[in-house]
């Protein structure tokens, strides 16, 4: 196994954003297999389901994964400082608190972007992370919520979590509207504002800044940084198109020599642990699916998604079933 990697904040560069149901251990090894350098993250987990819940199982990760950050939900900083430690104790290089999330269900629990109306209580917790652990702890943030203005409310806010301690911050360069919208809806419908989020950098030029929201393109992360920022994290594109967001990433973005694989090298760099989550009692498909848009935009991709999507569900699928694909995609290219 290659030697881990473990700085977060150079990592940081270029990140892939934390998303429920999606980003969990398996979709993690699969970026890792594609990008070494750039930040992964684990889907979003409460304070309260670790510290009450007995829900440790949720920070099961693989050391390959490195750097990998925790992002914790929660509003209690007592609660967050003993899950921030429970991370740490796990071995996460970074804890990251969820300041952006829109979700009906996290705003009753005071989780998320609801806690851009309460600054103060923000940096409570996060000063309290902070005194817990000896790894980062950061902040993932909305450019505002509701009614709020964004050129009031996000200055202070950063000038808030620059006070507690916070040195990196990944800005979503969209408002949330808590009512009325729901948290797909969220993604979408408010306006993207990248020069008020590069307005921020220029204003906080000692806090770590990456911006996030639509991003679709390595050319975009590029022009991001050309603009200024200190990182770009990319969420839907990079779960999508792998290939297109992560293959190059480490060229160019991060200047190593190492040379971008091919979608058919990551299918069989992955078969180890394949086997191995089969072995522990894991099923195919719960690997499978995160690698149904390795081909996009590529000959073959339908075939690919429409094999694994209808076999990996099955009783005894296994390697076989993915070799079964890979097959048909090399059919079409050849």
């Amino acid at each position: 196994m290659r030697k881990e990697t473990r700085d977060p904040h150079g990592a940081a560069r270029l990140s892939v954003a934390p998303m429920m149901d999606w980003t969990d251990r398996h979709c993690r090894v699969l970026h890792r297999t594609i990008s070494r350098r750039a930040l992964l993250y684990t889907e979003m987990v409460t304070a309260p389901a670790l510290v009450r819940g007995d829900a440790r199982h949720l920070l099961r990760f693989d050391p390959v994964e490195h750097p990998v950050a925790l992002q914790l939900g929660g509003s209690d900083p007592a609660e967050l400082a003993a899950a921030a430690r429970m991370g740490a104790d796990e071995g996460y290089d970074e804890i990251n608190l969820n300041v952006g999330c829109p979700s009906d269900r996290v705003q009753s629990g005071m989780i998320g972007a609801v806690l851009m109306r309460h600054p103060a209580l923000v940096a409570d917790c996060v000063a309290a992370m902070a005194a817990a652990v000896d790894v980062p702890v950061t902040v993932k943030c909305r450019i505002g919520v509701d009614d709020q203005d964004p050129l009031e409310v996000l200055p202070d806010f950063l000038e808030t979590m620059k006070a507690a301690g916070v040195g990196r911050m990944t800005i979503h360069a969209r408002k949330a509207w808590l009512q009325g919208l729901s948290p797909k809806e969220n993604r979408e419908v408010p306006p993207l504002d990248y020069p008020l989020v590069h307005r921020m950098k220029r204003a906080f030029p000692d806090l770590h800044l990456s911006v996030n929201g639509g991003v679709v393109s390595l050319q975009a992360v590029e022009e991001h940084l050309e603009a200024g920022m200190d990182g770009v994290m990319v969420g839907r594109a990079a779960y999508h198109q792998p290939m297109d967001i992560l293959g190059d990433a480490d060229r160019r973005v991060f200047g190593c020599d190492r040379p971008a694989l091919a979608p058919v090298e990551v299918v069989l760099a992955m078969l180890p642990h394949i086997d191995r989550h089969l072995r522990e009692g894991g099923r195919l498909a719960q690997v499978t699916r995160h690698m149904l848009g390795l081909f996009a935009g590529r000959p073959g991709a339908r075939h690919w998604r429409r094999i694994l999507s209808e076999g990996a569900h099955r009783p005894g699928a296994d390697r076989r079933l993915v070799l079964d694909a890979l097959s048909a995609v090399q059919g079409m290219a050849a």
